[in-house]
């Protein structure tokens, strides 16, 4: 199985969601998408795959979402679109595609559900919360 991350290694949360996606035994495509933003086709099919609206993608804190006036109800999903295509930033992450399906994983621990064995055992995030990922099957 593959498992692809959308990663930004400045991120906590996304720093732990490799880490939780290595110690299951996986060794992921890291896609560091602010340097390899993902195409407009991949993130539609991104956003589709998850279930979510652009909307919902949207990542507010550090980025210019007050400054464009994201939070405007006015914007349209493709409009939405359109800035975080020009404003990769503006792309909430990590989001993890694995054959099991596709997750924004915040927090982090969402990665267990689409891993192939979600059975890490004890996992310290680096903020010190403790996750105990629970035998499935």
């Amino acid at each position: 199985m593959t498992v692809t991350i959308y990663h930004n290694p400045a991120c906590g949360t996304s720093r732990n969601t490799l880490a939780m996606i290595r110690q299951s035994g996986e060794e992921p495509v890291v896609i560091e998408y602010l340097k390899n933003p993902p195409s407009r086709e991949k993130l539609k099919e991104l956003i589709h795959a998850m279930g979510i609206s652009s909307r919902d993608l949207l990542r507010q804190k550090g980025t210019p979402f007050g400054e464009l006036g994201l939070g405007d109800p006015k914007w349209a999903s493709d409009e939405l679109i359109d800035f975080m295509m020009m404003h990769p930033i503006l792309i909430n992450r990590p989001i993890v595609v694995t054959d099991r399906g596709v997750r924004l994983c915040r927090p982090s621990e969402v990665v267990l559900e689409i891993l192939p064995n979600p059975n890490i055992g004890r996992f310290v995030k680096e903020d010190g919360e403790v996750v105990e990922s629970r035998r499935v099957g």
